[in-house]
């Protein structure tokens, strides 16, 4: 799932981003209000997390316009704890929830699962094929019920295979999930990735196997 994260200061969005990504999200970065904008109109989001104090703007501004073109996103607005107007102003707005500054890194990144699980959320299920299960709230996966240990980007790979299990999912889809602000995915990171989910799913005698099609993508099947 990807995520956006508007944060004026830039510390504080780092510290934000990488606690996400360790919990397996994809997270693109915006410092300022005209970023974030343009980040939208491009990429389709899971969540926003918003700042409502901005250095170019009112963060509310950039909520009210998506409730205009995208009324179900969930945005979780941050204030500073003080600012109860905010708090008010934001959830009126259509904010799905806010979380007061300062906070702990492990109560933002359950807020997010929480807004994620609600109805109509793409959070929350558990996916699977054969003998293996990925659990999307916990990021754990399993093969016979016995963990393995995957890292982030090769959940990430699984759950867009398992969604789309048994259809092509072409390379640049693949590149552009797996996209972050200081990585970019090029056809032989991306090509890396697949043989570490392959080879690890083989070792732990997983019944679904990757394909590649060659010059198309890559395609999740039930059988070896």
């Amino acid at each position: 799932m990807r995520l956006l994260v508007v944060e004026a200061e830039p510390e504080l969005a780092t510290l934000m981003r990488d606690a996400l990504e360790r919990s397996g999200f994809t997270v693109d970065l915006a410092l300022e209000l005209a970023p974030a904008d343009d980040q939208n109109a491009v990429t389709r989001y899971d969540t926003i997390i918003l700042d409502v104090a901005l250095p170019d703007s009112d963060g509310l501004s950039l909520l009210q316009r998506l409730q205009l073109r995208a009324p179900s996103l969930p945005v979780l607005v941050l204030t500073e704890f003080d600012g109860l107007d905010d708090h008010v102003t934001g959830l009126g707005s259509g904010a799905a929830d806010y979380l007061a500054k300062p906070f702990h890194m492990p109560e933002l990144i359950a807020r997010v699962r929480a807004l994620l699980r609600r109805p109509g959320a793409v959070f929350g299920e558990t996916l699977s094929l054969g003998n293996l299960v990925l659990d999307t709230t916990t990021r754990q996966v399993r093969v016979d019920h016995v963990d393995i240990g995957l890292s982030a980007h090769e959940i990430i790979l699984l759950e867009l295979l398992l969604r789309r299990q048994g259809h092509v999912v072409p390379r640049e889809v693949l590149e552009a999930k797996l996209h972050s602000r200081d990585v970019q995915f090029g056809c032989n990171a991306a090509e890396a990735l697949v043989l570490r989910l392959r080879r690890k799913l083989a070792d732990a005698a997983a019944t679904p196997c990757v394909h590649t099609v060659r010059g198309i993508g890559y395609l999740l099947t039930g059988m070896q």
